[in-house]
């Protein structure tokens, strides 16, 4: 915005009455633009300061700017907000005027190359003026304006390396990265990653071409190229070059990962957003898409930072879906929930789930205990094991396209937040989940090896958490669910807590034969008591799962497991989860050398234990 157009909507918020709707619509136009400039710049320089993290090793600054970028959103739009209402003063409501904002606002961002983001942030601002159910295609960006970024954004997402051998290209891609006297062991671990891709090819790769996105990838300790390698006659091989740096001996190139499935794991919606500098976010989500067929639009957007934008995409998608499908909602498959009403529509991939009013005995949270833990699980390091959750308020869903049955259990459970009006349902506030299949489920329907194999994983998603310093609560099948790549996740957090907010505790040994059969403990317990000697009494677990549950991971059933990991953590030891299997590391020992557990240790000065500092990316 100019000095003169500042000017001039100042002295508008002084009698927005005495201007023309069209100039009213200008100035709270240029007044909504300049608010997005101002979230882009903060947003860029969070992102762009994860190099310095990550060349000075400074984790726990590079763990406080993902915090810092998650919260400001929020902090934007409440001034942005505040002062379109000093602007508009009482035709604040009057929708023919913001008709024309939307048309103004629309012009001015036709030419940016982040449009797309722009429009969401507009539409972040309409929501909050008119918090009405479902949307209104006159004010808000239902549909994108654009279907492509503007003819002036040439931006090239991606650098092509050629006319060398393999392991010169790899070593040009990372050098180009970081400067050489960053490195350490750099040629001979580009030798190693060079002999891992010509393994998954029946071609050599002599005449190969390297082409690798020119941003680098930032979350936690590591930092991630990302591209793929291109050889005549070979299909595009999908490759992310993994880097750590871990202490004097420089950048190491830790792990390749190549072929989508690895490159889907790397980009889970399980874990946190990556720190990318992008200028066109619209290009890089559409090449990342080629390398990952499978990953949705929103999954991409998400990793990459934009989540907002996600949500709009994943509403764009699910409103389409609807126009095109005829199945109905109903409840979702798996045991019903305590806390939670959980429906789904067959023929789309997630599970919206509804805070009950009344929670079934013995549950005894709140519904704020419930949005907290839901708030922790976004700001928190998900290492892999948690399912995010959108969060959606003033849904609207046509009444046909629910189950009967269904739609009368969220009137009877839900009628705080559900409503029927003129036919449709309005839900005033729900999580939308990826639907996945509940653990107790997939041991009932697969062969003793693949149930075997789930055990092990659920173990391993049990430490993974507790490095990430969080205890699941209830550790039940019926909470876990298993993803199409065959990991373990949890995703009901009702009674997800911090482990350094636990006192885990041994079994004290019966003192008579009648303390032994007694039906109530005849020790005092406390709130907080665990006592994981107990956890195998709750857990059906058919026996293949459960030997080898107990066989990899059984330490997860003392106390002094438990006890270790706290006085890891509260000494200021963050432990770290690779997002990738260790049969993929270079610079470490060789995979059948390995721990069990993909969990290193990292140092914060911080300690641990409120949800301000637990914070991961």
């Amino acid at each position: 915005m100019n000095a003169r157009s500042t000017v001039a909507c100042e002295e508008a918020a002084q009698d927005s009455s005495a201007l023309t709707d069209s100039r009213l619509a200008a100035c709270c136009a240029e007044t909504a633009l300049q608010s997005f400039f101002d979230y882009q710049t903060r947003f860029s320089a969070i992102t762009r300061r994860a190099r310095e993290r990550f060349l000075v090793r400074d984790w726990a600054g590079s763990f406080d700017d993902a915090a810092e970028r998650l919260r400001f959103y929020n902090d934007v739009l409440d001034g942005l907000t505040s002062r379109i209402r000093q602007l508009m003063g009482v035709r604040l409501p009057e929708r023919s005027i913001w008709k024309g904002i939307k048309a103004v606002y629309s012009s001015l961002i036709a030419r940016s190359p982040a449009w797309e983001i722009a429009e969401t942030f507009f539409n972040s601002l309409t929501r909050r003026v008119f918090a009405t159910a479902g949307v209104d295609q006159a004010i808000e960006f239902v549909d994108t304006d654009f279907d492509a970024p503007p003819p002036s954004a040439q931006i090239i997402i991606t650098k092509t390396y050629r006319g060398r051998s393999l392991p010169e290209l790899l070593c040009l891609a990372l050098t180009d990265a970081f400067d050489e006297i960053c490195w350490g062991d750099l040629r001979k671990t580009a030798e190693l990653a060079t002999a891992r891709i010509e393994a998954m090819c029946t071609a050599k790769y002599s005449q190969a071409e390297l082409e690798i996105v020119s941003s680098v990838f930032y979350r936690g300790r590591g930092a991630y190229l990302v591209g793929r390698v291109l050889c005549e006659g070979q299909l595009p091989l999908p490759v992310a070059l993994c880097l750590r740096h871990e202490n004097e001996r420089g950048i190491v190139l830790d792990a390749l990962l190549h072929g989508d499935v690895d490159l889907a794991l790397l980009f889970s919606f399980t874990r946190s957003y990556f720190r990318v500098a992008v200028e066109c976010p619209y290009r890089l989500v559409r090449y990342l898409q080629q390398l990952m067929p499978r990953k949705r639009l929103i999954d991409l957007y998400n990793a990459i930072g934009f989540h907002r934008h996600g949500k709009t995409e994943f509403y764009r998608d699910f409103i389409a879906h609807l126009r095109k499908s005829t199945d109905r909602f109903v409840v979702a498959e798996g045991a019903r929930g305590m806390v939670m009403s959980v429906f789904t529509l067959p023929s789309y991939d997630v599970v919206f789930k509804l805070i009950k009013d009344q929670f079934d005995l013995p549950k005894d949270s709140t519904h704020e205990d419930v949005r907290r833990r839901y708030r922790l699980v976004f700001e928190h390091d998900r290492a892999g094991r948690l399912v995010e959750a959108h969060e959606f308020e003033h849904l609207r869903i046509p009444g046909d396209r629910f189950d009967p049955e269904l739609l009368a259990e969220l009137l009877r459970n839900a009628a705080s937040i559900v409503k029927m009006q003129g036919g449709d349902v309005i839900i005033a506030h729900a999580y939308v989940e990826r639907r996945l299949r509940p653990l107790n489920l997939f041991f009932q329907e697969n062969t003793a090896d693949e149930m075997a194999a789930a055990g092990r994983d659920y173990g391993q998603s049990i430490k993974d958490l507790a490095a990430s310093n969080i205890f699941p609560g209830d550790l039940l099948t019926k909470n876990f669910g298993v993803t199409r790549h065959g990991r373990v996740v949890f995703y009901d957090y009702d009674e997800l807590c911090f482990i350094t907010d636990c006192h885990f505790r041994k079994l004290p040994e019966a003192r008579t034969p009648e303390d032994e059969i007694a039906a109530e403990p005849w020790f005092s317990v406390r709130q907080n008591d665990i006592f994981p000697e107990e956890f195998l009494q709750f857990l059906s677990f058919p026996k293949p799962a459960l030997g080898a549950l107990l066989e990899h991971h059984g330490e997860i059933f003392r106390a002094d497991f438990w006890r270790a990991i706290q006085r890891q953590i509260r000494a200021g030891e963050l432990p770290e989860v690779f997002p990738y299997k260790m049969e993929r590391r270079l610079a470490a020992k060789p995979a059948r050398e390995q721990p069990a557990t993909a969990v290193t240790m990292m140092s914060r000065r911080q300690k641990h234990g409120t949800a301000d500092e637990d914070i991961g990316t």
